[in-house]
């Protein structure tokens, strides 16, 4: 339904957008297909917060990281967000890092706060115009995040904790199998 000569997802939602010939002020709603069981409420809560965040592009989720197998696993991405839920960095490494707990290969995750960020995303059709002439980022070919060409690019995303449990993604052949178990099928 759309070349496949995209870069990524965003890249892809453009086409889409340009296709329907959207206003440049609607708002568009991209989950990605690695979160198949993302609740419909928030999807509606990223596309609610971008509303009324009118100086940011994007818009995000995230939840609490509670176990350190998750910190340091890199099919998991980390975000890290300023007081008025602007994300400053994502990144598949554990970030922030807490220099005294993971020292020398410690993992204690106590005292700390680690967001895993959500595959979902919510965007102003007018951005999504914009982001197609950049090219791909230094940063996004290194963590091979999309967001980061935004961000590099000088552009606000807002980000904050999903309302209701947003169910891991699927991003190995274990969380596949983990899924169909989940879903009344066999592993």
């Amino acid at each position: 339904m759309t070349r496949e000569d995209h870069p990524s997802g965003t890249d892809r939602l453009q086409e889409v957008a340009a296709k329907l010939e959207l206003a440049d002020d609607d708002i568009i709603v991209n989950v990605q297909g690695d979160e198949p069981l993302i609740p419909p409420s928030v999807i509606n809560q990223v596309a609610a917060n971008l509303a009324a965040n009118p100086a940011c592009q994007m818009a995000t989720l995230c939840e609490p990281i509670e176990d350190a197998d998750h910190l340091f696993n890199p099919n998991v991405v980390k975000v890290v967000f300023d007081d008025d839920g602007r994300a400053l960095y994502f990144s598949r490494a554990p970030i922030p890092w807490h220099r005294d707990a993971f020292a020398d290969g410690g993992r204690d995750i106590s005292g700390g706060q680690w967001w895993r960020h959500i595959g979902i995303y919510a965007y102003r059709v007018s951005f999504l115009h914009q982001y197609v002439q950049w090219p791909p980022a230094t940063l996004e070919q290194l963590e091979s995040l999309e967001q980061l060409r935004a961000m590099a690019n000088g552009v606000a995303i807002h980000v904050a904790p999903a309302i209701e449990a947003v169910p891991g993604g699927v991003d190995t052949q274990a969380d596949l199998e983990r899924l169909r178990v989940q879903l009344g099928g066999q592993a």
